[in-house]
């Protein structure tokens, strides 16, 4: 099916971003990324975490600046746009619901269609991504892709672009949110991910033993490594108040050592639970380097087809729901101008 992906030619997809605290705006012609302009929202570093209001307040600042600049960036004029995809969900509804009115109401005015996309099928599609002269191999079907974020950690099934299904998911706390909040433990601030990912490097990942979370079958769980990290440091911390600061890099690369061991078990045994030896990573965490690193070794020791993306693919953009836009767009799926966001919306 993907051959037939781009047997339409001069299709334009603006995708539009906003399910957490990033304000994003791409385009994408006959399955080409043209620009993908991303607006962070440096607010919530002083609060150690994304605060809801703030983070809608700041995508209605963002939006139309990030959609012009989209636009011009791609050498594209507005009457151009064949459809306006965007988030309708799983994200804070107050930035959903930011994105989807503007979407919705640029596609009135120019008298298009909207597509809906669903922002966990964005970030496996991610690897769908193209841009001109790009030669990177796209993943072939079927496939599984871990998808590791903030708010999110999801083993998938892909048959096709059509056709996924979960096999596992975590059953509380996402991998990314146990990176952030023992970052914060550390007075790290956020976001914690990339500094632990920097931190990890100068470390010992053997100097402190987390437990390993025990979870049935292909599902996660990251509360209990969350409680035992911060007890850890809390019991240290009695014996010496420099603790944190004697130990940081070890603390590090042995926190990090446990996600990554834990989320490589996983996906081995949905290998040997499927037979599928093509696997993939995406979401905000797939950034990680040591992630990247053990994915690529394992995958060298058992045989798999490993696809790691772009680090500029792997945290929330507008081109991986600008991408989910023109497969749909091909099938000629659209939505109603009626549709509203989904805080909550499974795979």
């Amino acid at each position: 099916m993907a051959k037939d992906f781009n047997r339409d030619k001069n299709i334009i997809i603006l995708g539009i971003e906003s399910s957490c605290d990033d304000t994003s705006a791409a385009v994408i012609r006959d399955g080409y990324l043209l620009s993908n302009v991303i607006a962070n929202q440096k607010v919530h570093e002083a609060y150690g975490g994304v605060v809801p209001e703030l983070a809608s307040r700041a995508h209605q600042q963002n939006i139309v600046p990030v959609v012009d600049f989209a636009l011009k960036q791609a050498q594209i004029d507005r009457r151009e746009i064949s459809a306006i995809a965007f988030t309708r969900g799983p994200g804070l509804i107050g930035s959903l619901l930011v994105g989807v009115t503007f979407a919705k109401a640029m596609a009135l005015a120019l008298n298009i269609p909207v597509i809906d996309v669903n922002h966990m099928k964005g970030h496996v599609f991610a690897h769908f991504i193209r841009e001109p002269g790009d030669t990177r191999p796209l993943p072939q079907f079927p496939f599984l892709h871990l998808t590791v974020s903030g708010g999110h950690t999801q083993i998938v099934l892909v048959r096709d672009v059509f056709d996924l299904e979960v096999l596992g998911e975590t059953i509380d706390d996402a991998a990314g949110e146990a990176f952030d909040k023992s970052a914060k433990i550390m007075g790290l601030g956020y976001p914690g991910g990339p500094v632990i990912d920097k931190l990890a490097q100068q470390g010992n990942p053997d100097a402190f033993h987390f437990p390993m979370p025990k979870v049935q079958g292909l599902n996660f769980s990251f509360s209990g490594l969350k409680t035992s990290f911060l007890y850890l440091v809390r019991d240290k911390l009695k014996q010496d108040p420099q603790f944190i600061e004697k130990n940081k890099a070890d603390l590090a690369a042995s926190l990090q050592k446990t996600i990554i061991d834990f989320l490589l078990a996983k996906l081995r045994r949905a290998v040997r639970e499927t037979g599928i030896k093509r696997v993939a990573i995406g979401g905000g965490v797939a950034a990680n380097s040591e992630l990247r690193r053990r994915l690529a070794q394992i995958g060298e020791k058992y045989g798999w087809t490993v696809y790691i993306p772009p680090r500029k693919f792997t945290t929330d953009n507008a081109a991986m729901i600008a991408i989910i836009g023109y497969y749909k767009y091909l099938r000629g799926e659209f939505a109603s101008q009626d549709i509203a966001p989904i805080a909550r919306w499974k795979l």
